[in-house]
């Protein structure tokens, strides 16, 4: 049972207090948010749409464009809709929610940049073995083995915050629920909680961050037997997901491989991997994927094509009643 406790709400004060700076970043948090949005759902329908893209890295890709689609919507709308209100108010239930969400999604994203560092393994070691060994069925075990191991992370921390007493001041120096605020906001003792959350999401982001650096070191290493042409090819690929990798892992380390304690500049770190990255993410792996960017021309001219034709006979009759129009 919850113990009880006087707070039902708290009160975030948000990235800042000067109205004239809350609306300039409430217009940049909308266009990096409606970027992030048609960015990932561009890759996630482009791949389901296009044959070409049916190796097992791609299925990875729109998976992790999908899981920041749904990660950004979480945290961006709540902060531009607190952007533009007076009291910036989050009931106790909603606050766990989004923390729920926070460190399911972001817990999931984790295992599967671990997924998809193998992947990259299997496809430039083993190039002939690679469609048998990474099959349909094994790809989708390795989702469901990711998103697994985000509920566990994220339960871990529901259950740690859940059963502590809220009963003195509820006013957060944060724009989103997380673990540390709330730490300090508790109404006893949090030191040994603070250190199994540091158990918990630090040592994961740690121990992963370590194994992918080492496994892209091991990767670029077996490189030197590649033709020319073939290096470039895997080591295009392998640099957009050490950008990716280095830009989710380096802010997360920082925030959770610590003590419980809190900074004035957690808050503007926390944008960078909970807006920014889910942003940047397709913009890297499309920017420099030739085959994805051929597919998205390939799929997008087919359909603007279709959607010609369907209106052509249209057209037609309107250029031929307006033509009969004007001979009246």
């Amino acid at each position: 049972m919850r113990p009880s406790n006087n707070v039902t709400e708290f009160v975030l004060l948000g990235l800042t207090e000067d109205p004239d700076v809350q609306k300039t970043l409430f217009v940049m948090i909308l266009l990096i948010y409606i970027v992030t949005m048609v960015g990932n759902l561009l890759i996630v329908v482009t791949t389901i749409g296009s044959p070409s893209l049916g190796s097992p890295i791609y299925f990875f890709l729109a998976s992790l464009s999908l899981m920041d689609a749904i990660y950004s919507t979480a945290m961006s709308p709540k902060l531009m809709t607190d952007l533009l209100c007076d009291k910036n108010t989050i009931s106790l239930s909603a606050c766990m929610g989004q923390l729920f969400i926070e460190h399911l999604l972001g817990g999931a994203e984790v295992f599967l940049l671990l997924v998809m560092a193998y992947d990259r393994y299997v496809a430039i070691s083993k190039p002939l073995h690679y469609l048998t060994i990474m099959n349909r069925q094994v790809c989708i075990l390795l989702l469901v083995l990711a998103m697994v191991g985000g509920f566990l992370h994220s339960v871990v921390q529901i259950v740690f915050v859940y059963n502590l007493p809220f009963c003195g001041p509820n006013v957060i120096d944060h724009y989103v629920c997380d673990m540390y605020p709330l730490l300090e906001l508790a109404c006893t003792d949090t030191y040994f909680l603070g250190l199994t959350v540091v158990a918990n999401g630090g040592t994961i982001c740690m121990v992963v961050f370590t194994f992918l650096l080492i496994s892209y070191g091991v990767i670029l290493n077996s490189l030197k037997t590649y033709s020319q042409e073939g290096r470039c090819k895997a080591l295009s690929t392998c640099i957009s997901h050490i950008i990716v990798v280095v830009l989710f892992f380096v802010p997360c380390i920082f925030m959770y491989v610590r003590p419980v304690s809190n900074f004035p500049f957690d808050k503007f770190l926390t944008v960078f991997y909970t807006i920014i990255t889910p942003m940047l993410n397709p913009l890297i792996y499309r920017l420099r994927n030739s085959e994805m960017k051929n597919a998205m021309k390939k799929l997008w001219c087919k359909n603007l094509s279709v959607v010609r034709i369907r209106l052509s006979p249209t057209l037609n009759m309107f250029v031929t009643s307006s033509k009969a129009t004007n001979r009246q």
